[in-house]
Order: structure tokens, then C-alpha cells, then sequence
């Protein structure tokens, strides 16, 4: 019965291209939490001007990361690919 089986490399790239369409994801989720940071930024008072410091701080930090490894897959990121993402996990 032709179809049955799944070759092991099909498992391997599918499960490769996942992982790559969660790393695009996770950079397009922590920069919109860094713009959303920087907007809340202009208008804290008092303790949440550190907290949004501290926020920036951070989502900056993890977006530089998570670049540097999209860079090391050799992964690009393009218009297009952000919308079918935002459209696909109703990240807006």
C-alpha cells in the first residue's frame, strides 16, 4: 500500500520548518511587545518608568536574539511572511 509511510527526512523538515515559522513568529510577537513597551514608555509616571525601562530593556535583548538565530538558520523575514503570520496566529 504506496502512501503508508512517512520517509524520516519528511519528518525531519517538517518538523525544521516549524521550528522556523516559531522563531519568525516569536520575533514578530517580541517586537510588537518592544513597540508597545516604547509607546506605554512616553506615557508612564512614578514606579512605571523603570517598569517600562526595564521592559524595553528586555524585549530588546530577546529580539537581538532571536535575530542572531534566525541569521544562523539563514532565515529571512519579508513583508509578506509577516502578514501571513499575523493573519495565521492572530497576532495582531
Amino acid at each position: 500500500m504506496k502512501g503508508e509511510f512517512i520517509k524520516e527526512t519528511e519528518i525531519i523538515d517538517k518538523n525544521e520548518k516549524q521550528k522556523e515559522k516559531e522563531l519568525i513568529r516569536s520575533i514578530i510577537l517580541t517586537k510588537k511587545s518592544l513597540e508597545q513597551a516604547h509607546q506605554n514608555f512616553e506615557y508612564a509616571e512614578n514606579e512605571l518608568i523603570d517598569y517600562y525601562s526595564y521592559k524595553i530593556k528586555a524585549n530588546q535583548a530577546k529580539l537581538d536574539y532571536l535575530i542572531r538565530q534566525a541569521k544562523l538558520k539563514g532565515l529571512m523575514l519579508d513583508f509578506e511572511d509577516k502578514i501571513s503570520l499575523y493573519e495565521e496566529y492572530d497576532v495582531g
